[in-house]
C-alpha cells in the first residue's frame, strides 16, 4: 500500500490573493474559496478524477490563512519546468508580470534553474525546458 500525494498546503496572510496568482501561474482552477481554505486543482484533474484509481489522481494546492508573515527561506519549494517547444525565458517574464520575482538564494551563477518567489515570497524554480 502507498500514501496518495493528495495536496501541498501554503500558508497566507491572504490565501485567496495567492491561490488565485497560482491559478493564473499555472493555468489551473480553484475549485474551493472558502474563509479556511482555498483550494487550486489542475483542469485535467478534474475530468480524470472519476476515471482515474485513487493512487493516480493529481495533487492539489491547498491555501490556508495565516496571521504572520513569511520569514526565511522555505525548506520545500516546488519546481516547474516549460516544454521544449515553450519560451522559458517569456514564461519567466509572464510570472514576473503577475507578481513574481527573482530571487538570490544562493544558486550558482550558471545554474540551468532560475530561482523566483511568489506575492507572499514562496520560493519556486522554472527549470530548463523538458520533453518529459
Amino acid at each position: 500500500m502507498a500514501l496518495r500525494w493528495y495536496s501541498t498546503v501554503v500558508e497566507s496572510t491572504d490565501h485567496r490573493r495567492l491561490a488565485a496568482w497560482w491559478a493564473e501561474a499555472l493555468g489551473w482552477t480553484v475549485v474551493v474559496d472558502t474563509d479556511a481554505e482555498s483550494v487550486v486543482v489542475p483542469p485535467w484533474g478534474l475530468e480524470l478524477v472519476e476515471r482515474l484509481e485513487f493512487h493516480q489522481v493529481p495533487p492539489g494546492m491547498v491555501f490556508v490563512p495565516v496571521t504572520h508573515e513569511k520569514t526565511g527561506k522555505n525548506r520545500l519549494h516546488w519546481d516547474f519546468a516549460p516544454h521544449t517547444s515553450d519560451d522559458r525565458d517569456a514564461e519567466i517574464a509572464r510570472l514576473v508580470e503577475l507578481g513574481a520575482t527573482v530571487i538570490d538564494v544562493g544558486q550558482p551563477e550558471q545554474a540551468s534553474w532560475t530561482v523566483l518567489a511568489d506575492p507572499d515570497g514562496n520560493e519556486f524554480c522554472v527549470l530548463s525546458a523538458r520533453d518529459r
